[in-house]
Protein backbone atom coordinates (compact mmCIF):
# COMPACT_ATOMS: atom_id res chain seq x y z
CA UNK A 1 0.00 0.00 0.00
CA UNK A 2 2.67 2.64 0.71
CA UNK A 3 5.08 1.23 -2.04
CA UNK A 4 1.79 2.24 -4.51
CA UNK A 5 1.41 5.51 -2.98
CA UNK A 6 4.80 6.23 -3.48
CA UNK A 7 5.03 5.22 -7.11
CA UNK A 8 2.00 8.01 -7.39
CA UNK A 9 3.05 10.41 -5.20
CA UNK A 10 6.25 10.21 -8.03
CA UNK A 11 4.56 10.21 -10.89
CA UNK A 12 2.79 12.76 -10.36
CA UNK A 13 5.57 15.06 -9.32
CA UNK A 14 7.27 13.70 -12.59
CA UNK A 15 4.19 15.14 -14.52
CA UNK A 16 3.86 18.52 -13.25
CA UNK A 17 7.66 18.87 -13.46
CA UNK A 18 7.23 18.03 -17.16
CA UNK A 19 4.23 20.09 -17.65
CA UNK A 20 5.52 23.01 -15.63
CA UNK A 21 8.77 22.60 -17.97
CA UNK A 22 7.19 22.69 -21.16
CA UNK A 23 5.06 26.08 -20.43
CA UNK A 24 7.13 28.15 -18.90
CA UNK A 25 9.67 28.55 -21.94
CA UNK A 26 5.78 29.16 -24.24
CA UNK A 27 5.06 31.80 -21.79
CA UNK A 28 8.27 33.63 -22.23
CA UNK A 29 8.14 33.20 -26.35
CA UNK A 30 4.40 33.86 -26.14
CA UNK A 31 5.18 37.23 -24.63
CA UNK A 32 7.42 38.41 -27.82
CA UNK A 33 4.90 36.96 -30.73
CA UNK A 34 2.38 39.49 -29.57
CA UNK A 35 4.00 42.32 -31.06
CA UNK A 36 2.62 42.66 -34.72
CA UNK A 37 4.61 45.07 -37.61
CA UNK A 38 3.39 46.32 -40.40
CA UNK A 39 6.91 45.29 -42.18
CA UNK A 40 9.22 42.69 -41.45
CA UNK A 41 11.91 45.23 -41.62
CA UNK A 42 10.19 47.00 -38.01
CA UNK A 43 10.07 43.53 -36.95
CA UNK A 44 14.26 43.10 -37.54
CA UNK A 45 15.03 46.19 -36.20
CA UNK A 46 12.50 45.29 -33.22
CA UNK A 47 14.19 42.07 -32.43
CA UNK A 48 17.54 43.88 -33.13
CA UNK A 49 16.78 46.55 -30.67
CA UNK A 50 15.57 44.07 -27.38
CA UNK A 51 18.71 42.10 -27.80
CA UNK A 52 21.00 45.24 -27.79
CA UNK A 53 19.18 46.66 -24.66
CA UNK A 54 19.82 45.11 -21.38
CA UNK A 55 17.08 45.07 -18.31
CA UNK A 56 18.51 48.16 -15.92
CA UNK A 57 16.83 45.90 -12.71
CA UNK A 58 18.16 42.33 -13.69
CA UNK A 59 21.82 41.24 -13.68
CA UNK A 60 23.70 41.40 -17.47
CA UNK A 61 20.10 40.39 -19.11
CA UNK A 62 18.52 41.66 -22.38
CA UNK A 63 14.99 43.19 -22.41
CA UNK A 64 14.12 40.34 -24.85
CA UNK A 65 15.35 37.64 -22.24
CA UNK A 66 14.16 39.30 -19.02
CA UNK A 67 10.20 38.82 -17.25
CA UNK A 68 10.88 41.69 -15.11
CA UNK A 69 7.83 43.88 -15.66
CA UNK A 70 10.57 46.74 -16.38
CA UNK A 71 11.42 44.63 -18.94
CA UNK A 72 8.04 44.36 -20.31
CA UNK A 73 7.61 48.36 -20.36
CA UNK A 74 11.10 48.83 -22.38
CA UNK A 75 9.61 46.19 -24.77
CA UNK A 76 6.70 48.23 -24.95
CA UNK A 77 8.21 51.16 -25.55
CA UNK A 78 10.41 49.91 -28.04
CA UNK A 79 7.99 48.40 -29.89
CA UNK A 80 5.62 51.61 -30.06
CA UNK A 81 8.86 53.70 -30.82
CA UNK A 82 9.61 50.81 -33.84
CA UNK A 83 5.87 51.52 -34.80
CA UNK A 84 6.23 55.16 -35.08
CA UNK A 85 9.19 54.86 -37.33
CA UNK A 86 12.22 55.61 -34.97
CA UNK A 87 15.34 54.90 -36.02
CA UNK A 88 17.84 52.30 -34.17
CA UNK A 89 20.13 54.97 -33.20
CA UNK A 90 16.67 57.04 -31.82
CA UNK A 91 15.27 54.48 -29.83
CA UNK A 92 18.99 53.81 -28.03
CA UNK A 93 19.42 57.52 -27.36
CA UNK A 94 15.95 57.51 -25.70
CA UNK A 95 16.70 54.66 -23.57
CA UNK A 96 19.99 55.93 -22.67
CA UNK A 97 18.85 59.46 -21.61
CA UNK A 98 16.20 57.70 -19.36
CA UNK A 99 18.42 54.62 -17.75
CA UNK A 100 21.60 56.03 -18.66
CA UNK A 101 24.70 54.07 -20.54
CA UNK A 102 23.99 50.80 -18.48
CA UNK A 103 20.77 49.82 -20.65
CA UNK A 104 23.45 49.84 -23.72
CA UNK A 105 24.99 46.87 -23.86
CA UNK A 106 27.67 48.69 -26.39
CA UNK A 107 28.12 51.91 -24.38
CA UNK A 108 29.92 54.66 -25.91
CA UNK A 109 33.32 55.91 -25.08
CA UNK A 110 33.38 58.53 -22.71
CA UNK A 111 35.84 59.55 -19.69
CA UNK A 112 33.70 57.57 -17.05
CA UNK A 113 33.81 54.36 -19.17
CA UNK A 114 38.06 55.01 -20.53
CA UNK A 115 38.41 54.90 -16.56
CA UNK A 116 36.52 51.53 -16.17
CA UNK A 117 38.69 50.16 -19.34
CA UNK A 118 42.14 51.94 -18.77
CA UNK A 119 42.09 51.58 -14.99
CA UNK A 120 43.09 48.42 -14.35
CA UNK A 121 45.75 48.66 -17.11
CA UNK A 122 47.34 51.97 -16.00
CA UNK A 123 47.26 50.21 -12.54
CA UNK A 124 49.18 46.79 -13.70
CA UNK A 125 51.76 48.98 -15.42
CA UNK A 126 52.41 51.70 -12.81
CA UNK A 127 53.00 48.61 -10.14
CA UNK A 128 55.51 47.07 -12.94
CA UNK A 129 57.25 50.53 -12.82
CA UNK A 130 57.69 50.75 -8.80
CA UNK A 131 58.86 46.93 -9.40
CA UNK A 132 61.54 47.39 -11.95
CA UNK A 133 62.39 50.67 -10.64
CA UNK A 134 62.59 49.04 -6.66
CA UNK A 135 64.61 46.09 -7.91
CA UNK A 136 66.98 47.93 -10.24
CA UNK A 137 67.60 50.33 -7.48
CA UNK A 138 68.79 47.69 -5.18
CA UNK A 139 72.49 47.59 -4.69
CA UNK A 140 74.90 43.90 -4.58
CA UNK A 141 77.10 44.33 -1.96
CA UNK A 142 79.90 42.43 -1.08
CA UNK A 143 79.63 40.72 2.14
CA UNK A 144 83.25 40.95 3.77
CA UNK A 145 84.10 37.72 5.47
CA UNK A 146 86.59 37.71 8.23
CA UNK A 147 89.67 35.50 8.32
CA UNK A 148 87.68 32.83 10.67
CA UNK A 149 84.68 33.04 8.38
CA UNK A 150 86.84 32.34 5.40
CA UNK A 151 88.37 29.29 6.98
CA UNK A 152 84.88 27.86 7.67
CA UNK A 153 83.91 28.29 4.41
CA UNK A 154 86.78 26.71 2.72
CA UNK A 155 85.65 23.94 5.27
CA UNK A 156 82.41 23.48 4.01
CA UNK A 157 83.71 23.58 0.33
CA UNK A 158 86.11 20.61 0.75
CA UNK A 159 83.05 18.85 2.73
CA UNK A 160 80.76 19.17 -0.20
CA UNK A 161 83.46 18.18 -2.75
CA UNK A 162 84.17 15.27 -0.92
CA UNK A 163 80.36 14.23 -0.89
CA UNK A 164 80.05 14.96 -4.62
CA UNK A 165 82.78 12.71 -5.76
CA UNK A 166 81.53 9.73 -3.39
Amino acid sequence: MIHALSRCLALASMLFLISFAVTVPSAGAQSLQEYEFDEPAQEALFHDLIDELRCPKCQNQSIADSNAELAKDLRDRTYVMVKQGASKQEVIDYMVARYGDFVHYQPPMTFVTSILWWGPLTVLAVGALVILYRVRRQKVEEIELDAGEQARLEELRREGEKEQNR
